[in-house]
């Protein structure tokens, strides 16, 4: 096995742990601009294989990472369960609501997904094609919690109080939403994997929002049920697990879930993550990304910092959350210069 990534994910432990970026592909980049502009509007962008596959692969060439990230979004699921969904310029998506029992009997089934969803697996099968032998290529989508969210909210919110409001006075109309969600993403996350995708990873953004009595039942079972029912269907394939801000429930979230590999955030230091979670498994972060805008010499301190920290076990470099769009990209050249001058 040649990947990084894939060894990482095995858990083998690296004399230079393999990199990728989240949101890699995206408004830091004039050539990721440009391409956003010949597409004319992002949801465009998403649903045309031959542009997105050339944003998916611009950070490859630019900087050679060891992981591709398809280019997509976590809200084309609720899209294609039959939501409407647009962008507002400076914004963000807009949606229309599922918050009554008749919103939620005229979503779709979930075996009408593919018909939205087709592009996205063609721009997997290009990106497969085109990129490099050594470099790994994941799919993704948005965890059932994190993705409920803002089909109830019909936008992202600062506590995702909506999200919670329904679970408190609708319980099961909340765990139905739930359901076709997680129902959803297996079948989803499972086209990706047959176009070409290696690895999945499981984005819960708004993980940290559940309250502890709540966490292991809307966070970690789907997750589990996601991960389970993919690795019955496909012996052997990695899944990364990204519980956002879950602080002391990132401690057994690998055994749990049977996820290959935690993503951790920056809220919790790289030393505690070594103690506490990579002895279970592969883990992923975690610096913060205001270093990518800021650089210097704390980009550099902080790099070396979590290299070592997390040199003890299988580790993949990335951010605590993904790259902004005021990041300069001389800074991602920095962060990646300073992760791999161990094999210089």
């Amino acid at each position: 096995m040649t990947k990084t990534i894939l060894r990482a994910l095995a858990g083998e432990t690296l004399p230079v742990p393999p990199i990728w970026m989240m949101r890699q592909a995206g408004r830091y980049l004039p050539e990721y601009k440009a391409t956003r502009a010949q597409a004319g509007d992002f949801l465009s962008l998403c649903y045309n294989p031959e542009l997105a596959s050339e944003v998916t692969l611009q950070p490859i060439r630019r900087y050679g990472f060891d992981g591709a990230i398809l280019f997509a979004d976590i809200l084309l699921l609720p899209q294609a369960l039959g939501v409407d969904l647009w962008f507002v310029t400076g914004e963000g998506p807009r949606m229309t609501t599922v918050t009554t029992q008749a919103g939620f009997d005229a979503l779709k089934p979930v075996s009408a997904i593919h018909d939205t969803l087709h592009p996205v697996y063609e721009t997997v099968r290009r990106v497969a094609h085109a990129l490099p032998s050594e470099t790994t290529l994941i799919g993704f989508a948005g965890a059932p919690w994190t993705v409920a969210t803002y089909m109830i909210a019909g936008q992202g919110t600062p506590d995702q109080a909506p999200a919670h409001k329904l679970m408190a006075e609708n319980r099961p109309l909340f765990e139905a939403l739930i359901d076709r969600i997680t129902e959803g993403t297996i079948e989803y996350l499972s086209q990706q994997v047959q176009a070409g995708a290696e690895v999945v990873k499981i984005f819960d953004s708004w993980a940290g929002s559940l309250p502890a009595s709540e966490f292991d039942r809307y966070a970690t079972e789907p997750a589990r049920r996601i991960t389970q029912e993919l690795k019955r269907r496909y012996p052997g394939l990695p899944v990364i697990a990204f519980p956002r801000q879950a602080g002391d429930k990132y401690i057994g979230f690998h055994a749990a879930t049977g996820a290959d590999c935690v993503a951790v955030d920056d809220s919790v230091s790289a030393e505690w993550v070594a103690e506490h979670v990579q002895p279970d498994g592969c883990v992923q972060g975690n610096l913060a990304s205001s270093h990518m805008v800021a650089g210097g010499e704390d980009l550099v301190r902080e790099t070396r910092r979590i290299v070592k920290a997390l040199s003890g076990g299988p580790h993949i470099f990335n951010l605590g959350h993904g790259i902004t769009p005021d990041a300069d990209p001389a800074n991602v050249q920095l962060m990646i210069d300073t992760v791999r001058e161990g094999a210089r």
